[in-house]
């Protein structure tokens, strides 16, 4: 069964993006390429393409293993694909993940939070 489905709607059925459009204007935009030439969204898939996709999140290789054109979850979307994307450049994705700012307020710089206030009083007894 050689089913025809578009690019756009089977990169959002493997949840690379969350929406139809969002996939469609990737593509629009140039940000998937198959053997480095930007492909249209109304592309059809095969087992066996390759297409390099930038999503905001990260920069993807991906190798086709099975064409779908329903959105399924997480767990069985990823049986669809095999994430072939190069070691360096995961590494520089966690690089970039770890000096992420998280909010909380680095140690010995700027006001002291509520605690630290209190346990000063405490200290110096007023």
């Amino acid at each position: 069964m050689n089913q025809k489905v578009r690019l756009d709607k089977y990169l959002w059925a493997i949840r690379i993006f969350k929406t139809r459009s969002q996939a469609a204007e990737a593509c629009d935009l140039g940000k998937v390429k198959q053997l480095g030439h930007a492909v249209k969204a109304s592309r059809n898939v095969n087992i066996g393409d390759e297409y390099e996709v930038k999503t905001e999140a990260r920069k993807w290789v991906l190798k086709v293993t099975n064409v779908i054109d329903k959105r399924v979850q997480y767990a069985e979307a990823i049986k669809n694909y095999l994430d072939i994307t190069p070691a360096e450049e995961v590494e520089r994705l966690k690089f970039e993940a770890s000096a992420f700012y998280s909010g909380k307020r680095l140690s010995k710089i700027g006001r002291p939070t509520k605690k630290q206030r209190r346990d000063l009083e405490g200290f110096i007894g007023d």
